[in-house]
């Protein structure tokens, strides 16, 4: 009788911690051979180039940082907090049975349908930047579960989603405004001194773009992924009391908190405007700016709505019947969830070690002045620069310092093609959505994970670094060439990218 070989798994820390062996000892290999790179900045309207090499972890200076900063590198790691903040709010609408009750009625949804409205609303929460991670995963899990579909599946469909459509959500958000003022200075320092840079100026492609990638994209996703996750699970642990008036009621209160947030973020009205960066002069700015209110107290706000609605359904419904179960209910969502604190910790010291070697840094450096040597031009140059961003992406999430680093470099050599501004800040915009998704370096990689391996019950999929990879990677794949595709057709028909801009000078 022949035995079946097992196969081995490495779990998420131990790969973490073989990653975390890796960036050490490649420190020390480039610091040996003192590998570095060329970085081009802005500097007082002027460029400027500096030498950056690679940092040795292995030498004494390296050493000292690992030790003496691993409890800081842990609480520098804020999505940590947020999440911790978002599932107190969801705890209680779990706990008193809110959830289950709107959730369940999409049951009757054909799955299809609720791809696509997944996809769609994964796409356009990129106007809120990466708290949409922090939000959507946990509640699209919820979702899925009483829907009675697979809870794991609607996990990676948002996740994937979000990553792939961060540059392009319907509307631009505070990252194009961001990096529009990078794009601008990068283009008037050196080809065309009276450019500048307009928010709108890629709106239909945003449009297009968005529609586009829903409806193929929940094509290819019932084609590719769901197959995967074959076996639907009727996940409810217990029944839940329902309340036809408490759901009324919740809902009243949701939308009042709602109308209030909203009038606090609209300015020139009588008492609002409470929210908004007032030393910004652009809206986009106002709200989502460091400085803004509305923005540092997102995540608070969303909770705090949460939890009125939840407590307003349990106390009507009488799944909540005092103070204890409501501070129980505050702690239900961190069920089975201990292990991404474990995980975000092991992560919070490879990304710091990361950070501190310069390794990113520099194959970044090096990648787009390779790219600007190679004198290439119209699509070819398009492709060539898709795809360096995609690779940098995997040792660099962060896309302002992706494109700190490339766009003094990248616009004068896309305007001298004939290539406008604009139409590089979005080819760059839409490969760094794909390099979000496939780098085990992304700190919302390991919050999706967690999620995933709080609903693998029967542990029916290996929720680790590769398995997860592997389980989306013909997903990812073919959206992906998708989005070039898409990209490469728009520049050679010409099409307009929003009022009066096109791809082409």
């Amino acid at each position: 009788m022949n035995k079946k070989k097992k196969s081995i798994f490495l779990g998420p820390v131990i790969m973490i911690i073989i990653l975390i062996a890796i960036i050490m000892i490649a420190s020390a290999i480039f610091s040996i051979f003192q590998v570095g790179g060329q970085i081009t900045s802005i500097s007082n309207g002027t460029l400027e180039t500096s030498l950056v090499t690679v940092n040795n972890l292995l030498s004494s200076a390296g050493i000292k940082f690992i030790l003496s900063n691993a409890i800081t590198n842990f609480q520098k790691l804020s999505p940590v907090i947020l999440l911790i903040i978002v599932l107190l709010g969801i705890g209680i609408c779990e706990k008193s049975g809110l959830f289950k009750i709107v959730f369940s009625k999409l049951k009757k949804v054909p799955t299809p349908t609720l791809i696509f409205f997944t996809i769609f609303l994964s796409v356009i929460s990129s106007i809120i930047g990466e708290n949409s991670f922090i939000i959507l995963i946990p509640v699209v899990g919820i979702a899925y579960k009483y829907a009675n579909r697979n809870a794991m599946m609607g996990i990676l469909i948002s996740f994937i989603s979000i990553c792939l459509g961060y540059g392009f959500g319907l509307i631009f958000n505070y990252d194009d405004y961001l990096l529009g003022t990078l794009t601008a200075a990068s283009a008037s320092l050196d080809v065309d001194k009276n450019y500048k840079y307009q928010l709108l100026s890629n709106i239909y492609m945003l449009i297009a773009f968005t529609f586009i990638f829903s409806v193929l994209g929940s094509i290819i996703i019932n084609a590719f992924l769901v197959p995967k996750f074959e076996v639907i699970k009727k996940y409810e642990k217990e029944e839940t009391i329902e309340s036809k008036k408490g759901l009324l009621f919740s809902t009243i209160a949701f939308v009042v908190m709602l109308l209030i947030v909203v009038y606090m973020i609209i300015p020139g009205l009588p008492g609002s405007g409470l929210l908004l960066d007032k030393n910004s002069n652009i809206y986009i700015a106002q709200l989502f700016s460091n400085n803004s209110p509305f923005s540092n107290s997102l995540i608070f706000i969303f909770s705090i709505i949460m939890m009125v609605c939840g407590l307003i359904y349990g106390r009507i419904s009488g799944n909540i019947k005092n103070t204890n179960e409501f501070s129980i209910g505050l702690g239900y969502s961190f069920d089975n969830l201990g292990y991404v604190f474990v995980l975000l910790f092991f992560f919070s010291q490879m990304i710091a070690l990361l950070d501190w070697s310069n390794i990113g840094t520099v194959l970044g450096t090096i990648i787009i002045d390779k790219i600007s040597l190679l004198q290439l031009s119209g699509v070819l140059l398009i492709i060539i620069f898709f795809l360096a961003i995609v690779f940098i992406g995997i040792f660099i999430p962060s896309t302002l310092t992706k494109w700190t680093i490339a766009s003094p470099i990248i616009i004068p050599l896309f305007m001298r093609a004939n290539i406008t501004p604009d139409f590089t800040q979005f080819i760059f915009r839409v490969a760094d959505g794909i390099g979000k998704c496939i780098t085990p370096m992304y700190i919302y990689f390991f919050i999706m994970m967690a999620f995933m391996q709080k609903y693998n019950y029967d542990n029916e999929h290996n929720i680790t670094i590769f398995g997860t990879l592997k389980l989306m990677s013909s997903t990812v794949l073919i959206l992906s060439l998708l989005l070039l595709l898409l990209l490469v057709l728009w520049y050679i028909i010409g099409l307009p990218m929003g009022l009066q801009m096109y791809p082409t000078l």
